[in-house]
């Protein structure tokens, strides 16, 4: 877990219950979803095998632990993780090298965040080489910290990110706004006891108690994050 800027601003959500903001990164602020099911197809194709399209809501969002597994069990492939580890987080490294689009509404949604000095995480179950590149793009000023799924005993869907995350800052995660795309993210966001801001990313997602479903993130600014939490 890297901490880039001091955690807690001067002036975070006053008058509201909100004390901090944790993004995920992968197709929320990055619109980079694709890059990794067009990685793992590549890859598996250099094998010898075909990738079912219906598997990448399998896979996506979830940790490289669970997604490279069941594609190595699902295709029999013949390899190994740690080695398809290695490839996939080349893969992914070369292409966002080339280009790394910005979710709709993402560069706004962190300046406000910035401007109003409100504690924000970006937490992702990606590598910590993996989070390093992107914030290069990103900004680091804007996060207080970052957590990596490499980083934490257990990543998305277990809460252990996002608790981290929320330690991390010194707030409570019941007063804490994530924003998440994925099944897996949100069920590490509502296991951690934050409320979540979905914004689905390839498979649609229901909204529940604590959970709230938009179509974009140019929905989403401060004013909306500060009243969800009702404390």
């Amino acid at each position: 877990m890297t901490s880039t800027v001091p955690a807690l601003g001067t002036r975070t959500a006053e008058g509201s219950a909100l004390q901090a903001v944790l993004l995920d990164m992968d197709g929320t602020l990055v619109d980079t979803e694709g890059f990794w099911w067009d990685v793992e197809v590549e890859i598996f194709a250099g094998l010898g095998h075909t990738l079912d399209d219906s598997w990448r809501h399998v896979v996506v969002g979830g940790p490289m632990t669970r997604s490279a597994g069941f594609l190595i069990e699902a295709t029999g492939a013949d390899i190994t993780f740690a080695e398809l580890s290695v490839l996939l987080n080349q893969g992914f490294e070369s292409r966002i090298d080339r280009a790394l689009p910005l979710m709709p509404g993402a560069a706004r949604l962190l300046a406000e965040l910035s401007e109003y000095e409100i504690p924000t995480a970006l937490v992702s179950a990606s590598h910590r080489r993996i989070i390093d590149r992107v914030l290069t793009s990103l900004g680091p000023h804007h996060f207080a910290l970052s957590v990596a799924g490499d980083e934490v005993p257990r990543t998305k869907p277990h809460p252990d990110p996002y608790l981290a995350a929320a330690a991390g800052l010194g707030v409570d995660p019941a007063r804490c706004a994530v924003v998440e795309d994925t099944a897996t993210g949100v069920a590490a966001a509502e296991a951690a006891g934050c409320h979540v801001v979905v914004v689905p990313s390839v498979a649609a997602i229901a909204p529940a108690v604590r959970r709230t479903v938009v179509t974009t993130l140019e929905d989403v600014d401060l004013t909306f994050l500060r009243g969800l939490i009702t404390l």
